[in-house]
């Protein structure tokens, strides 16, 4: 019968029962839409403007262009938006090590881990916003994100000591326990990068790197027994 709809055809303005979806875009879409908004208003607000102390969820919801509701539908707490985005910062620096692992194989030890720790610190200094993230905002925020805080740092130093029981394996480097050393390294990266990016270190960015390169260095060169 002419004018008359078909059960699921689109009106416009409204969900089709048939598809779920809503100016072209299912449900599903729409949530990760939302989502999306919501972690790049917090990490520019978190990483670039006023920190994670001094956000509130009208703020962020605002900078995001959307209601504190929906704000809500995605997220329980700032703080569990602070806690994906210190994940997604990390897994982008892990992310950008792996890439260069394949085209490292045929470096000796010294070679091979500078090119490692260069690519992690693009990784992770590439964006401003994400080292404040990784090494400001997250302290102290409560025992479950330093507990998160914890297992990355954790486990960027199995990392080392895999790359390190490999080298070892290959003849490359002497025998020893590295993990002691790793942990070391990685807690001093924390530590010089906080105090940097916070402005208690007068150096440049590639100053502060090259200083780290040369620990990491100094660990890997070090005889067995000292």
């Amino acid at each position: 019968m002419e004018g008359s709809r078909r059960s699921g055809e689109r009106v416009a303005g409204r969900i089709t029962p048939a598809s779920g979806r809503y100016g072209g875009r299912t449900a599903a879409e729409r949530q990760a839409e939302r989502r999306r908004r919501l972690l790049e208003a917090g990490l520019e607000l978190f990483g670039a403007g006023p920190g994670y102390r001094g956000t509130t969820v009208t703020a962020l919801s605002q900078a995001a262009g959307l209601s504190t509701r929906q704000f809500y539908e995605e997220f329980r707490t700032l703080e569990d938006l602070l806690a994906e985005l210190h994940l997604q910062v990390n897994d982008v620096a892990e992310q950008t090590v792996l890439a260069v692992l394949p085209e490292l194989d045929d470096l000796d030890p010294i070679d091979r881990y500078t090119a490692m720790f260069r690519a992690y610190a693009a990784g992770i200094t590439g964006d401003p916003r994400h080292t404040r993230i990784a090494f400001v905002e997250i302290i102290g925020v409560s025992p479950r994100l330093d507990e998160q805080r914890l297992a990355r740092r954790a486990r960027w130093v199995d990392f080392l000591c895999a790359q390190a029981d490999a080298a070892v394996a290959r003849g490359e480097l002497a025998p020893r326990d590295y993990r002691l050393a790793a942990t070391a390294f990685i807690g001093s990266i924390n530590g010089l990068m906080h105090d940097w990016a916070v402005g208690w270190v007068e150096a440049s960015l590639d100053q502060v790197v090259d200083e780290l390169l040369h620990m990491l260095l100094g660990v890997l060169r070090a005889p067995a027994g000292e």
